[in-house]
């Protein structure tokens, strides 16, 4: 589910899964047209005057959507700076919001997670999905692609309040995760080329489903095609925009991510590859020696580094050593010694990835890397001199 985070740097901020928009009515985000109107939304995408709910608008640039839990959560953020404001810096409040309605039209800023920049966003609306709809520009700017991301969004004045580099670590790492710079202003010139590839036409040429007939490359296609690239440096580049296929609600699809419904990382992993055996354009095999690969293996091999070069800590008052005291106990309080990096957490993806590498038949060498960290485990984990019996071990 949705993660409210108060970051090392003060900021309180609200996490939502990415989803790219760039057209939507104002029923589907819960505006007046008459508020639309106020912030610049004067005509629908076929140039007529905006007069009534079911026109079929544009989606600004910096503009944002978010779940209606969300604005919930900025509306307690809100009062808790006016309280700062009023109650501690001794000066007028700035936000005195009554309910969520009031957000609209307040400005915030998007961050991902291990980043340092933030984007500057203007709230609009909301949506029943636990989602943050966003421009791609948008999303692109925050340095993501909108392949199920999630990033936070925090009120303007939040970040400029309680936002101070002497919150922040001096560690490698330190800098992340907090709003050092912000971008004022999208240029698209200067995003990830992925959204430069979006074909903003209304319909696709004849010529386009000749050459998918064909099999022929995508670059000798391109110039068939309405791209964002091909707007670069124009006025066009950020409006005018197409889409070819309407809908009736822009949440009429599942509300939540399956990802934050399902529970443990196994789950979900399960999930996957459950989805990838039905989809015959999938190689479930595939997809299994990645996930192994890329997240597994990885996992298990930094946690058995961990283990191996963990401190010790004293249960009672918290005192951290490199290595356990020879008496046993807290040389400060004599308290009790224990270890920081625990078993269950190295060993926690081992036989689920074994399970997978031969119900999968993934490749020899990915299962013998996965055979030789549970050679070490063993050895590291299991003494033969010191083995629980059992009566049946004696007979």
């Amino acid at each position: 589910k949705h993660g409210v985070v108060v970051f090392k740097d003060g900021t309180v901020r609200y996490d939502l899964s990415d989803l790219p928009l760039t057209h939507f009515k104002p029923k589907e985000i819960g505006i007046s047209v008459k508020k639309l109107r106020e912030l610049g939304y004067e005509k629908d995408i076929h140039g007529k005057k905006l007069a009534h709910e079911e026109q079929i608008l544009e989606l600004k640039v910096q503009d944002i959507v978010v779940s209606k839990e969300c604005a919930e959560y900025l509306l307690k953020t809100s009062r808790f700076i006016d309280d700062v404001l009023t109650r501690y810096y001794k000066v007028e409040s700035y936000y005195n919001l009554k309910d969520i309605h009031d957000l609209i039209g307040k400005l915030v800023i998007g961050l991902a997670p291990h980043t340092s920049a933030g984007v500057l966003g203007r709230l609009i609306g909301f949506t029943s999905a636990s989602v943050g709809y966003a421009h791609p520009f948008f999303h692109a700017a925050k340095r993501r692609n909108c392949d199920g991301d999630e990033d936070c969004v925090m009120l303007l004045m939040d970040a400029l309040l309680n936002f101070s580099r002497w919150y922040l670590p001096d560690k490698r790492g330190g800098q992340m995760d907090a709003p050092l710079v912000l971008t004022t202003r999208i240029n698209p010139n200067e995003i990830d080329k992925e959204v430069h590839n979006i074909d903003v036409s209304f319909e696709y040429p004849l010529d386009f489903y000749e050459a998918t007939l064909n099999y022929k490359d995508p670059k000798e296609v391109l110039k068939l095609m309405d791209t964002v690239g091909g707007r670069l440096g124009k006025q066009e580049q950020y409006e005018g925009f197409g889409f070819t296929h309407d809908t009736s609600d822009i949440a009429s699809g599942p509300k939540n991510s399956a990802y934050k419904t399902l529970g443990t990382m196994i789950e979900k992993m399960d999930a996957q590859l459950a989805l990838a055996r039905k989809i015959r354009a999938v190689d479930a095999k595939d997809v299994a020696e990645r996930v192994i690969n890329s997240h597994f293996l990885p996992d298990l091999i930094g946690n058995l580094r961990s283990f191996s070069k963990q401190k010790v800590r004293c249960t009672k008052c918290n005192a951290k050593y490199r290595r356990p005291p020879l008496s046993g106990s807290c040389p400060k309080c004599r308290g009790n010694i224990v270890l920081t990096v625990h078993e269950g957490s190295v060993r926690k993806y081992l036989e689920t990835s074994l399970r997978i590498a031969d119900e999968y038949n993934i490749s020899n060498y990915t299962k013998q890397r996965l055979e030789l960290l549970k050679l070490e485990m063993r050895s590291l984990f299991e003494n033969e001199k010191v083995k629980q019996k059992g009566l049946a071990d004696f007979m």
